[in-house]
Formats: C-alpha cells, structure tokens, sequence
C-alpha cells in the first residue's frame, strides 16, 4: 500500500481524532457485545482495506460500566481509522453491530468521506451495507458530542494513540 505523503501536523490531528471518536463511541455503548468495522478504500489500492474492533460492556448502562476491548484490535482499528482520515482522497464506511442483552442485534453506519465520519441514517445505512448485517438498521449518533458522561475505558484506551 502507498499512501499520499501528508504532514506530520495533518497525521497528529488525524490521531486526535480517531482517539475522539473511538472514545465517543465507547462511552455511548449500552452493556452487551459490540462489533465495529471499518473498510476503507484508497487511492490506488485494488481492494479495501479493513479492521475490526469488538468491544464488551458489562454493567447495568451507568457511568460505572466496563468497556472492554483488547489492545491488539484497538490498536489496528484506530491506525486504519487514522489513515483513513488523513488521506482525504480516500472513502468508506464504519459500521456498529450491537447485540444487547436480550439477544437483540442494532446496525449504525457513518460514512468515511474527504476526511471525516458522518452519520448515516438508517435507510443509508440499509444502502451502504447492502443488507448484509442482519439486525435493525437505527440512526448512527454524533461521534463529536460530549454529553459530560464518563464510562471506564480499558487502560490502552488512553494511551493507544
């Protein structure tokens, strides 16, 4: 793979803000098992390249949950993400599969696009997976907002990137 040079300044933002989202996502995950995926498509690549970060929260969906997620998939998960924000020629899409506690599976899409995650809405979301992941297809949520919660994130949550 050959990715466009870019700035260190564009690549140090690039990593905020794949650490803001994955944060902002984290802490907006109601308890039960969660799979996020990430395909990007690049500039001169023949397929897209891909990551997967499952995540577990354990708890009753206070401030006091656990979120778990090991740092070997969030590690390749944030770099491609990274990368795909930098590289403003690239596209793709970052979906969540949730599956709650009463075995009830939700999908949320954003899509990648000259830099930055939007949300998509569910009959966008229907579109871009094609119907590929079973399950209800709901609204994606901001990955910018801060509503002055907390959750506990796994300690390489705060230092992988």
């Amino acid at each position: 793979m050959q990715l466009k040079p870019v700035s260190l300044d564009v690549i140090a933002e690039a990593r905020e803000e794949a650490q803001a989202v994955l944060v902002t996502l984290m802490a907006r995950l109601a308890p039960g098992e969660h799979v996020v995926r990430l395909g990007v498509d690049m500039e001169g690549q023949e397929q897209p390249l891909s990551a997967t970060l499952p995540i577990t929260v354990e708890g009753d969906g206070g401030g006091d949950d656990l979120v778990g997620a090991e740092p070997k998939w969030l590690d390749n998960f944030a770099f491609l993400l990274t990368c795909g924000l930098a590289q403003t020629l690239c596209s793709g899409v970052m979906y969540l599969r949730s599956t709650d506690t009463d075995g009830q599976a939700t999908v949320r899409a954003w899509h990648l696009c000259w830099g930055a995650l939007h949300e998509c809405p569910a009959a966008e979301a229907t579109e871009l997976l094609g119907g590929r992941e079973p399950g209800v297809y709901l609204d994606a949520f901001g990955l910018h907002e801060d509503d002055g919660s907390e959750a506990v994130y796994p300690p390489v949550a705060y230092t992988v990137l």
